[in-house]
C-alpha cells in the first residue's frame, strides 16, 4: 500500500513537465477533425463518443494520456509498440508525432456522452474499492490516482468516469495477466494483480456511473 502511494507521488512530480511539453506541441486541429471522422470514426465514433462497449470512450480524455496511448500502439526504431493491439497498431502506423498531439487535442475537447452504471448489487462494493481501496489486499483507492469523481490526472492518470464497464473491466483483466503493460512502473499491473474478478466488475461498474 505504502509502495503503491509512493509511486503515485513519483508519478505526479513528472506531471508538470510533461504537460509544458504538451501545451508547447504543434497542433492541427482541422486535420485531426478529418482523420478522425475518416478513421477513428468506425471505432470510436468522430467525436470519440464510440458506439461499442468494446471500444473505448476517448472524448473528453486526458489529452496527455491520449497522446501517449497513441505513442505506445506504434512500433518505432525497430522496437515493439509499448501496447499491443493489431487495429490500432494499423491505425497509428501512418501518424506523425504531430497528428498524434492534434488528435489527443482534439478529443479531449469533444463533450463526452457518459456510459451509465446499470448493476445496483456492484456498486457499494465498487465504491469502496474507489474510495478506500482494500487495506488486507494492498490495493489503494483508485480515487488516489483517477480522482474522487474519476476526471483523472494529466498525464499519467486517465478519466475513468462514464467510461464503459465492459472496458474498463477487460483493461484491468489484461493488466492483471500482463497483456497490456504501458503502466509506468508496473503500477496497474501490480494493483490488477491483486483484484478479484467480482472485484474489477465492481470498481468498473462504479467508474461507469461517475460524473
Amino acid at each position: 500500500m505504502i509502495r503503491t502511494t509512493a509511486l503515485a507521488v513519483l508519478l505526479a512530480a513528472s506531471i508538470p513537465a510533461f504537460a509544458t511539453e504538451q501545451a508547447k506541441a504543434k497542433v492541427d486541429l482541422a486535420k485531426a477533425k478529418e482523420i478522425a471522422e475518416t478513421v477513428c470514426v468506425g471505432c470510436h465514433g468522430a467525436d470519440g463518443n464510440s458506439p461499442a462497449a468494446a471500444n473505448p470512450i476517448i472524448a473528453g480524455q486526458v489529452r496527455e494520456y491520449l497522446y501517449k496511448q497513441l505513442g505506445n500502439f506504434k512500433a518505432a526504431d525497430g522496437k515493439p509498440a509499448l501496447r499491443t493491439n493489431p487495429i490500432m497498431a494499423g491505425m497509428v502506423a501512418a501518424l506523425s508525432d504531430e497528428d498524434m498531439h492534434s488528435l489527443a487535442a482534439y478529443f479531449s475537447q469533444q463533450a463526452i456522452k457518459p456510459s451509465l452504471a446499470r448493476d445496483e448489487k456492484l456498486l457499494a462494493e465498487g465504491k469502496a474499492l474507489w474510495r478506500k481501496g482494500d487495506f488486507e489486499k494492498g490495493i489503494p483507492a483508485c480515487a488516489g490516482c483517477h480522482g474522487p469523481a474519476g476526471a483523472g490526472l494529466p498525464a499519467q492518470y486517465p478519466r475513468l468516469a462514464g467510461q464503459y464497464a465492459e472496458y474498463t473491466a477487460t483493461q484491468l483483466k489484461t493488466f492483471r495477466t500482463h497483456e497490456r503493460a504501458n503502466d509506468p512502473e508496473k503500477m496497474m499491473r501490480v494493483i490488477a494483480g491483486k483484484l478479484s474478478d467480482a472485484q474489477i466488475s465492481a470498481v468498473a461498474e462504479y467508474a461507469a456511473g461517475l460524473r
